[in-house]
């Protein structure tokens, strides 16, 4: 991301002179805001939570030690600072008297903006949640003309798992004063390898009899764990009765048979393992043609801008292992990624609409929307408003 930005500066200011070089630094930072930020607040609470232990000083059935298992956090804290230049479209109104970082607004996901020039938002944070701490981040650069767009952006939210750049140049085509179109492409970003499950390949894996390689209790044996075979007469049948308790690399306890076992700790077991083999694999870079159009009408007692991007099915990953990207999403078998699969495209879009009309002066009805889906990630918000005013 630190060399798109690098070759887009380089780019925008090659061949021009000392004197528009100073202008168009002026420009840049003309009518933005520098900020330092942060709040404090609670700590979500958990129901109360109690356990009880045997008394050191007694046995099983005297008055045990009630035992206080409540999970209890920290307070939640957030910092950070930055600098931004967004302009707002007429029907945007600033949320606060100050900006904090938290702030989205509408070009910033729409192909066209409310102003031709540069755009920007560099801010960096750090925030503990629940005792988790992360480090954040946002850098957006758009510059808007009247045939073209560009656009940077490095995206990270560690209490969502989020990390994601992209960037994006675009010919635009105005029809009238009010609508429309762009193409170009763009390139994305993303982590996770979609279809992959490692420990199901490999629990799946068998021998040419059909039996299976890695029994699935063997997962447990990897990662230090162990179960000693015991067997004991049932006292109300008579029966002799066997099975195998386990124990952890600390030589604890933790189920008193497989099926125990099974159900709670290796469960765990296998999340660890995919997760541990996830994290091996490097992030994916995807280069996508993409249309857009936008349509902007605003008058006071009425407005309604419409937006929209779709990605044509023709993805090409620049990196990454293609073996695990998006593509081969639907290619994996239970023995691993099937010989001779075709790889498979996909389309991805995002759209949007900002309505509201004042139907008097008492009256006003207002809808705002927006959908994306990228991959098998599908997010969308919107909320419906009516407003009475009592005179």
């Amino acid at each position: 991301m630190k060399k798109i930005l690098l070759i887009l500066c380089l780019l925008i200011t090659f061949n021009v002179s000392g004197q528009e070089k100073k202008k168009l630094f002026k420009d840049f930072f003309k009518y933005s805001t520098l900020y330092v930020s942060g709040d404090l607040k609670n700590s979500k609470e958990n129901a109360p939570s109690y356990f009880v232990r045997t008394n050191p000083n007694g046995s099983l059935y005297d008055v045990p030690v009630v035992v206080d298992g409540t999970d209890y956090y920290e307070h939640d804290y957030r910092y950070g600072f930055g600098i931004r230049k967004i302009a707002r479209f007429d029907y945007e109104i600033k949320g606060k008297q100050y900006y904090d970082g938290t702030e989205s607004n509408v070009s910033m996901t729409a192909p066209n903006s409310a102003i031709t020039g540069f755009e920007y938002v560099f801010h960096t944070e750090k925030e503990r949640v629940r005792d988790d701490v992360f480090k954040n981040h946002r850098y957006f650069l758009k510059h808007s003309g009247k045939y073209h767009i560009v656009k940077v952006e490095s995206r990270k939210q560690g209490k969502v798992n989020f990390d994601y750049k992209s960037a994006e140049i675009r010919a635009k085509l105005p029809i009238g004063k009010k609508f429309s179109l762009s193409a170009g492409a763009i390139y994305r970003t993303h982590e996770r390898p979609y279809g992959y499950n490692p420990v199901e390949i490999w629990l799946n894996e068998t021998d040419s009899n059909g039996y299976a390689v890695n029994p699935w209790y063997t997962l447990g044996f990897y990662y230090g764990y162990d179960d000693i075979y015991y067997t004991y007469e049932d006292s109300y049948t008579g029966e002799t009765v066997s099975d195998w308790y386990w124990i952890n690399p600390e030589g604890e306890t933790v189920a008193y048979t497989d099926l125990q076992f099974r159900q709670t700790v290796f469960t765990d077991l296998m999340n660890r393992y995919n997760n541990e083999i996830w994290e091996d694999i490097d992030a994916f870079g995807v280069i996508s043609p993409v249309v857009g159009f936008d349509y902007y009408h605003y008058k006071n007692n009425f407005w309604l801008h419409a937006y929209g991007s779709y990605l044509l099915p023709y993805h090409d990953y620049v990196k990454g292992d293609e073996a695990f990207s998006y593509h081969n999403r639907n290619n994996w078998g239970l023995g691993g990624l099937i010989e001779d699969a075709e790889k498979e495209q996909w389309e991805d879009y995002q759209t949007g609409v900002q309505f509201g009309w004042k139907l008097s002066k008492s009256i006003g009805i207002f809808f705002e929307g927006e959908y994306t889906k990228f991959w098998d990630s599908k997010i969308y918000n919107s909320s419906v408003g009516l407003n009475i005013t009592l005179k």
